[in-house]
């Protein structure tokens, strides 16, 4: 896990004016006395700002000045809220609030793959000797629809393997070096990962299902050919990361965030049943980052969360006491950042309800787009479906069929999205990120009710690739 986030917003538009600059060995001393530093959460919004300042009258987009008030204050974890008090006590800031950690969004019993493994038909020994099989065949996601995305017609067609187009995956660790992501991995281009394979496990799972290499053994990428990159939250923070991502990306590219946090509902609480846990943007200086990025064109695509949540209820209108005044619920659609949200269905086959159907750790409501499947999903990483059997604890060799949560779903629709717009690419189309996420509201394989998950608890269509290509076609 992560550590929680301090955010700090100064009452000037412009960062630091004159009248805080007075009182800045008030802040400096609050930073020294626990360790703390601080620096900007958009610091090319701030850098941007503050060069204008010298011309009188020079006009300021209101998103770049709205984001040169936040700063980022690192501070040790157990400091977080001491440090925060103290910060909002020097009168500097309009306000300071505390983020907890984010976490990957995994079905929460994701750590005890024995009680899933059977309705799966898993092999009863997960190492195996010789080469490595071709799994592709049990990646039903990949299959023409209602069971999967329909990737195949995708790739019939030119520019259907995604090439051409840019995708980072922000989230806190990858093995780059896994023997089938190596022929368009772009590496880590920002950010420090995290040193535990927990988190490599799930990065290298979630490029493996975009872009698995297409080489005839282990997995196939939905769109293989697409350049991946990752860019690690564990230093920068989750808005930092995306501001920094976004930087390196251009209109039509895509911008992917596996990350969930604590919300509201439990008092911020982390929690091994996740119970509680939202999507990213409902945090004001990830709400900007995630706008920016989409007013710049890019394609954000973002898990809802596993906290089996109702991002329609009112406790999501309540702002809290630390946000900024001009805070406004983003799961009301009216106001919502203009990503791409996904929820997890059940995967074809009913091991685990009617296909389609809103898996119980799914949150849902009108703020969500789109589904994918958020259990039974076969790609790289873990080990629970092969491993070497000579060196076991070589990740560059492991394969997983239990990859799941909203974690899993999140992917599959950014590889169908890239699919899309490659096609369009070669087709003299740029579609933008409000058109690609028309195209996924309106087309795909309907959601299915289950009797725990009735349809209005809405996680949206699951994606068919046909439908959207043919849309394309009107679109010309």
């Amino acid at each position: 896990m992560g550590r929680p986030e301090i955010v700090a917003v100064t009452r000037s538009a412009a960062g630091f004016g004159a009248a805080e600059a007075a009182a800045s060995n008030v802040l400096e001393g609050v930073l020294a006395q626990h360790g703390a530093t601080m620096r900007p959460v958009f610091p090319d919004s701030f850098a941007a700002l503050t060069a204008e300042l010298p011309a009188a009258g020079a006009p300021a987009d209101p998103l770049v000045a709205e984001q040169a008030r936040y700063f980022a204050v690192d501070a040790p974890a157990s400091e977080a809220e001491a440090v925060a008090q103290r910060l909002r006590e020097t009168d500097l800031f309009e306000t300071v609030y505390v983020k907890p950690a984010v976490e990957n969004p995994l079905a929460p019993d994701h750590r005890a793959p024995a009680s899933i493994a059977p309705r799966l038909a898993l092999p009863q020994a997960a190492a195996t000797s010789g080469p490595i099989p071709d799994f592709s065949p049990r990646q039903g996601y990949l299959k023409a629809a209602p069971d999967g995305i329909d990737a195949g017609h995708a790739w019939s067609l030119p520019g259907g393997r995604g090439a051409g187009v840019r995708i980072i995956d922000i989230e806190g660790g990858w093995q780059f070096t896994h023997v089938d992501l190596r022929q368009n991995s772009g590496g880590i281009v920002a950010g420090r990962p995290f040193p535990d394979q927990a988190w490599r496990d799930h990065g290298t799972a979630v490029l493996g299902e975009i872009g698995g290499d297409d080489n005839n053994m282990g997995v196939v990428g939905i769109a293989p050919q697409a350049l991946l990159s990752a860019v690690s939250h564990r230093d920068l923070g989750s808005a930092g990361a995306i501001s920094k991502a976004a930087s390196l990306l251009r209109a039509g590219d895509i911008l992917l965030l596996e990350m969930h946090r604590p919300g509201p509902r439990h008092g911020f609480a982390s929690r091994p049943d996740q119970a509680g846990y939202i999507a990213v943007e409902w945090w004001p200086d990830d709400f900007l980052a995630i706008q920016a990025a989409v007013q710049r064109g890019i394609i954000v695509v973002e898990a809802a969360g596993n906290g089996a949540e109702n991002l329609d209820d009112a406790i999501y209108d309540t702002r809290p006491a630390n946000f900024p005044s001009r805070w406004r619920n983003p799961f009301r659609v009216s106001h919502d950042s203009g990503a791409i949200v996904v929820g997890a269905g059940a995967p074809a086959g009913g091991a685990f309800g009617p296909a389609r159907s809103r898996l119980d750790f799914s949150n849902h409501g009108a703020r969500l787009d789109c589904q994918g499947w958020g259990r039974g999903v076969v790609t790289t990483g873990y080990g629970d479906l092969h491993r070497s059997a000579t060196l076991p604890s070589d990740e560059d060799q492991l394969f997983t069929a239990t990859f799941s949560g909203t974690s899993s779903a999140s992917p599959i629709v950014t590889g169908a999205v890239a699919c899309l717009v490659a096609i369009a690419r070669q087709r003299g189309m740029a579609l933008s990120p409000a058109v690609v996420r028309n195209l996924l509201r309106t087309t795909g394989t309907p959601q299915q009710a289950s009797a725990a998950a009735p349809l209005s608890q809405r996680i949206g269509n699951q994606p068919d690739l046909r439908q959207m290509i043919a849309r394309l076609a009107a679109m010309a």
